[in-house]
């Protein structure tokens, strides 16, 4: 999206540690972004949801794949060029979400 981002992560030990992650996320774009552009990248702070065990993902995968098209900057689902996974390729998020239906 332009103007903001939705992700979808998953913890990988008891230890991780959300926050942090973003807080180095933001840092490492944020920087690269000043320095192509002498522009910020992020706004402080950020909205987080804490899916529990029992909840599935996919309604949120969904939501997140569907933002572009509400937004009106796809007409349809895979043509935003910057949805994507670095677990799930392109095919697998069609299935899942055609699935969903």
């Amino acid at each position: 999206m332009p103007d903001h981002l939705h992700a979808l992560v998953e913890a990988r030990s008891e230890q991780s540690d959300f926050r942090a992650f973003v807080k180095r996320f933001k840092q490492t774009t944020g920087y690269r972004h000043r320095q192509l552009t002498n522009q910020p990248l992020w706004q402080p702070g950020f909205h987080e949801r804490v899916l529990r065990n029992d909840e599935a993902s996919a309604a949120i995968v969904r939501y997140i794949l569907e933002n572009p098209v509400r937004a009106g900057i796809a007409r349809q689902i895979g043509q935003y060029p910057f949805a994507g996974s670095g677990v799930y390729d392109p095919a697998s998020l069609k299935t899942a979400w055609d699935e969903q239906a």
